[in-house]
């Protein structure tokens, strides 16, 4: 996985649930890899949290596009959308590259993905919480058109820390 061929030969895949193996393994590699970046623990996912049918679960969210990157046909990126309650506004989650395949395009064709599927959602907003101080994921983010905006975002699982909330107008809608 190393050199320029790494970008030449990715492809996306989007899962179904039963692709969550798949999706297992890239998760529990983010939540162990970068734990500052996620709402989540690696702990949440792991012993009682380790079932098939809760990673079948999250990847059957009503309406959820969920992708993986492939290398050579190894995972090594994740991203997915989800609607919100709020009318016409989608949300990136759990976005994670691996260290390998960072600095290669693999996060800017993850977001181009999800921010197609929003699109053909006729969504007008995409948006994203990303940890303070995760700068590698926020230069990513505004490299893609996203900017901070004013909303509070969830609490981390330090208890201190809150999550910035990012969002990209899409303008979509009809009557645009």
């Amino acid at each position: 996985m190393t050199g320029g061929r790494l970008l030449a030969m990715i492809e996306l895949r989007v899962l179904a649930s039963d692709d969550w193996q798949i999706w297992r393994e890239l998760r529990l590699a983010a939540l162990a890899e970068a734990p500052y970046a996620f709402g989540s623990r690696l702990a949440d996912w792991q012993g009682d949290g380790d079932r098939s049918e809760r990673w079948r679960g999250r990847l059957e969210i009503p309406g959820s596009y969920n992708i993986v990157a492939l290398a050579e046909g190894r995972p090594v990126g994740m991203a997915s959308g989800v609607p919100t309650g709020d009318r016409g506004v989608v949300e990136l989650i759990s976005m994670w590259v691996h260290p390998d395949a960072r600095g290669r395009g693999v996060g800017d064709r993850l977001l181009a993905a999800v921010e197609q599927w929003a699109r053909q959602l006729d969504a007008d907003v995409l948006k994203l919480a990303v940890a303070q101080g995760n700068e590698a994921a926020a230069a990513l983010y505004r490299r893609n058109g996203f900017h901070l905006t004013a909303e509070v975002g969830d609490l981390m699982p330090d208890g201190v820390h809150r999550e910035q909330i990012m969002a990209k107008e899409l303008g979509t809608s009809a009557g645009r």
